[in-house]
């Protein structure tokens, strides 16, 4: 996995050479490989409760969807793949119409009270509940009331975390909560 070697086109190199940053980026092209999700991103992913996705139309226009749940609905599989249910929505049906033509995906999970960021460049595949029992019963979530349509299964094809800056911090309600509820520690 090498997250530089998708990210760079030869647009972008142009760019890096003009500004004066290609030397630093060619070296963490070299070093940038990476062997499936550590346990530093398992964990982050385990934790979110929204991220972003982006798919491609046969148009050749992207598409950015939020996609949320309770925190840790998006399970991971195992050092290459996390799944998520597809849950009902608008019926509009952009982001699964796109994947079952071009199954290129890129993801962006945000943690804002961290200011930390996770970019994953993916296959999507779109797999039935009923065909995949064992999955769909991991993948359920305890008490929430939405129906689940399909299952997203995602490659992680490579990853990288970006620098936090420009991340505003923001908190839920349950953060906020803990937070105001914790003993102070002296």
């Amino acid at each position: 996995m090498n997250y530089y070697n998708i990210a760079f086109s030869e647009a972008s190199k142009k760019l890096q050479e003009y500004f004066g940053s290609r030397t630093t980026y060619s070296n963490v092209e070299k070093f940038g490989v990476k062997d499936g999700l550590s346990d530093n991103e398992i964990r982050f992913i385990d934790d979110r409760d929204s991220f972003y996705m982006a798919s491609v139309g046969e148009n050749g226009y992207p598409y950015i969807q939020h996609r949320g749940g309770p925190k840790g609905f998006v399970k991971v599989i195992d050092k290459q793949t996390i799944a998520f249910l597809d849950f009902s929505g608008n019926k509009q049906f952009v982001s699964v119409g796109n994947i079952t033509s071009n199954d290129k995906v890129a993801l962006i999970m945000v943690s804002y009270p961290h200011k930390a960021r996770l970019k994953m460049y993916a296959r999507a595949k779109l797999l039935s509940l009923e065909d995949n029992p064992e999955l769909t019963q991991k993948l359920l979530l305890k008490n929430y009331k939405a129906r689940a349509e399909r299952i997203i299964l995602l490659e992680v094809e490579a990853f990288d975390w970006n620098c936090p800056k420009h991340i505003t911090p923001r908190y839920t309600l349950e953060e906020i909560e803990t937070s105001i509820n914790s003993e102070p520690t002296t």
